[in-house]
């Protein structure tokens, strides 16, 4: 069974209005790390209880292998705004 939980408009623009750089940002990326991390931690609440889902666990893997190499960018061209964003999330 794969976790087909998406994240809703309202959670989207929340995340989006957290993190944005300028009022017409929707893609930095600062807001797509948040918006990864909120998907991953929802896919481990999905693990809780579905142990044995496998398709969903390499849809997991994939989000953190790109949130990972969003991270390494923005450390690379913003170092400042990487710190600040770690300390948010919580990573």
């Amino acid at each position: 069974m794969v976790s087909n939980k998406k994240i809703t408009k309202t959670e989207k623009t929340k995340i989006s209005k957290d993190f944005k750089i300028h009022e017409k940002d929707t893609g930095s990326s600062a807001v797509q790390i948040a918006l990864l991390t909120k998907r991953i931690n929802d896919l481990n609440e999905h693990f809780k209880a579905h142990k044995k889902d496998f398709a969903s666990r390499r849809g997991l893997l994939m989000l953190v292998g790109r949130r990972k190499r969003l991270l390494d960018y923005l450390k690379k061209s913003q170092p400042k705004k990487h710190e600040e964003l770690i300390k948010k999330l919580g990573l």
